[in-house]
């Protein structure tokens, strides 16, 4: 018998998610926003998380609206308190959780000199610390079937640096870095944990740049000369999610347009 007749189907690697519960932080807008929509599309029971009460419950409505299955929670990823907390709401509300998708951030502008550069880097280490402390309030759900995801979304900065903003370029090489050792800590209990690098995204931190500045800045950096936009995050999100992907663990998945390939 030829190793490819001794070959399972292709039919046992599913490309579903549906009844599958995922925990989306940062949801109420941009890429959390658009992954929250995606996977309820796509048949999942969606946590909408986001410190904007009102904005998560917005998205959680519309998500219903569609026919889909979302219920809304107020979460600051920088209150480590609350994190079980809504963690346990997702879990009576919903289910245990399957998915977590770690989109909530911040972007702060600090050059090293600057009166606010301390407070900027205490920002976003707390915000990543506490990140880390939602993973551990989910952990036992996604081990539960030794199919839980874990995506983080990092950025393109966490790959090189920018000028003016290097607290976040700190947090996102964290990103990663965790990312990676999480991915070879809970490998054993069947747990994937992978890293999303957004480019040049249409989204509030991007809202304040002119639409001449971004089309100048898209063709002189980028291969396909564009900014994205966050249902294109969303989709490859979706990608790492999937049930036929549990031997993609530890990946790093650039998504931006060819900017980190070409040169300036």
């Amino acid at each position: 018998m030829s190793s490819e007749a001794a070959s399972p189907p292709l039919a046992r690697l599913e490309r579903s998610i549906r009844g599958r519960v995922a925990a989306v932080t940062g949801a109420a807008s941009g890429i959390g926003r658009a992954t929250a929509r995606l996977f309820a599309h796509e048949g999942a029971r969606v946590a909408v998380l986001d410190r904007d009460a009102a904005g998560a419950a917005r998205v959680s409505d519309e998500i219903r609206a569609a026919g889909g299955t979302a219920c809304a929670f107020a979460l600051d990823v920088a209150d480590g308190a609350r994190i079980a907390t809504v963690i346990a709401e997702v879990r009576d509300g919903l289910g245990p959780v399957d998915i977590l998708v770690n989109n909530a951030g911040i972007a702060l502008v600090a050059p090293i000199g600057a009166a606010d550069f301390e407070a900027a880097w205490e920002g976003h280490a707390r915000r990543e610390s506490d990140r880390a402390c939602a993973k551990r309030a989910s952990l036992d759900d996604l081990r539960r079937h030794r199919e839980g995801r874990i995506v983080n979304i990092a950025s393109t900065e966490g790959l090189g640096a920018t000028a003016f903003i290097s607290p976040y370029t700190v947090s996102k090489h964290g990103v990663i870095g965790l990312t990676r050792a999480l991915a070879v800590e809970l490998g054993s209990s069947g747990v994937t944990v992978n890293a999303v690098c957004p480019g040049p995204i249409r989204t509030g931190m991007t809202a304040g740049i002119p639409d001449d500045a971004k089309a100048a800045f898209a063709k002189r950096r980028t291969a396909l000369g564009r900014y994205g936009e966050p249902e294109e995050i969303a989709h490859m999100v979706l990608s790492l999610v999937l049930p036929a992907a549990a031997f993609v663990t530890g990946a790093v998945l650039v998504v931006d347009g060819g900017l980190t390939i070409r040169n300036a």
